[in-house]
């Protein structure tokens, strides 16, 4: 007999006005949608909006880049039925990458969210064959969501 597998996920905010910011986009219900569909294991998934002020330091600290980047996964533990991990997401770099790349911050965030979740999981894209194999499978999944290819070049 199989068990279904129990993912818990949290969601936290650096601060009250990111998560007003966020809420108004997208809902928490939606957000742990989109963690549920990228990851199959049991387990806990921290979703950990910030600032820029807070990104930069993460970054800074654990990748020696002195700046804020769209998404970090910090994977603990990872077994074949089992994950922890967070995924920290930059919410002012998430909104100007979706102007500068005319996404919708929703279609973006969804993106950027099963990324980290995939990272989570053990992908990588430091090699080729790594990057193809995991843009594949973010394609699948934000297929399976109701969302475009992200890699699609705009149509201008």
């Amino acid at each position: 007999m199989k068990t279904e597998a129990k993912l818990a996920i949290e969601i936290q905010y650096g601060s009250p006005a990111l998560e007003k910011k966020l809420t108004q986009v997208i809902s928490t219900t939606l957000l742990k949608k989109w963690v549920q569909q990228a990851c199959k294991l049991s387990g806990l998934i921290t979703l950990r909006f910030v600032n820029a002020a807070e990104g930069k330091k993460l970054n800074s600290a654990f990748r020696n880049k002195d700046k804020a980047t769209n998404v970090l996964t910090f994977p603990y533990e990872l077994s074949k039925k089992e994950l922890l991990a967070d995924i920290v997401l930059c919410l002012p770099v998430i909104q100007k990458e979706a102007r500068e790349q005319q996404k919708t911050l929703k279609a973006h965030l969804a993106h950027l969210v099963i990324h980290g979740c995939l990272h989570a999981q053990g992908h990588d894209h430091e090699h080729d064959r790594e990057a193809l194999k995991m843009e594949k499978l973010e394609i699948k999944i934000l297929r399976d969501l109701g969302f475009t290819n992200p890699y699609l070049p705009l149509a201008i």
